[in-house]
């Protein structure tokens, strides 16, 4: 009976490394497979198709604004003329290119913090505002309680009054001298 167990044990773990082979395998061969366009790539540089793609400038016309060309001049880098010998010098348009490159990064980074710089005062503008408007709200409603209870305090004393001329005397008076009668 343990021979019988172990030879199942044996069995499934051959089993399981032989799918773990088969897996492995099929990743490998995906692999290749995205890989196919990448090696065509690489073989045809290294390979026999070197010669069919010649890159010449001799027709191309570059024009470079005046501004580019300046910047690009003074720069100690940038000491490769666009052209040589009437053919393109493709080092120096990928130089040229480059500074295209981080002039745009950099017009572009200072217009996003001009517009960080604008967006912050209209937050701070706004804050002002809104405290200037909590301010007033204060202000109306601590006149309103003083109105209101001016207000009340008149009322009172106009029903004291009215109280004191038709019964003579404050009813508040009345209640407590009912009180102290009853009570005695």
């Amino acid at each position: 009976a343990y021979r019988m167990k172990q030879n199942d044990q044996n069995k499934s773990d051959t089993t399981e490394k032989i799918e773990k082979v088969h897996s492995m395998w099929t990743l490998i061969m995906e692999m290749l497979t995205s890989l196919k366009k990448d090696k065509e790539v690489v073989d045809s540089v290294l390979g026999k198709y070197v010669r069919q793609c010649i890159l010449d400038g001799t027709d191309v016309v570059l024009r470079v604004p005046w501004l580019l060309a300046h910047r690009t001049a003074s720069d100690k880098s940038f000491t490769e003329k666009v052209y040589q010998d009437g053919k393109l010098n493709f080092l120096a348009v990928i130089q040229v290119f480059n500074e295209v490159l981080m002039m745009l990064t950099n017009e572009q980074c200072q217009s996003e913090l001009k517009e960080l710089h604008r967006i912050e005062n209209t937050i701070k503008s706004c804050n002002k505002l809104l405290q200037d408007l909590n301010t007033q709200r204060l202000e109306r409603e601590q006149q309103c309680c003083v109105s209101v209870c001016e207000s009340i305090s008149r009322k009172e004393e106009d029903w004291e009054m009215q109280w004191k001329t038709f019964l003579g005397q404050n009813p508040y008076n009345l209640f407590f001298k009912e009180d102290l009668v009853s009570s005695v």
